[in-house]
């Protein structure tokens, strides 16, 4: 799924961490980052953002109640 204008980053990582399975960040040369990993969360979301809001990232989650989450966030904040 792609998500967009995340501005409130540290909620986004609380529901990340809130899910059940992986949850995988896809970097612009196809990479798959754990985002459940707190060392891939600070390292690879420092280097795509440097203003403050994240522009537009592809996760993938492999949970259905992980993917209602993290839809749930981008809908309501």
């Amino acid at each position: 799924m792609k998500v967009q204008n995340i501005k409130d980053v540290n909620k986004f990582f609380e529901v990340v961490d809130n899910c059940a399975g992986k949850v995988e960040l896809v970097t612009g040369e196809g990479d798959r980052l754990n985002l459940k990993s707190k060392l891939c969360q600070y390292v690879s979301l420092a280097n795509i953002f440097s203003n403050g809001e994240i522009p537009e990232l592809e996760i993938i989650a492999y949970e259905k109640e992980d993917i209602d989450k993290l839809l749930s966030f981008m809908i309501n904040g």
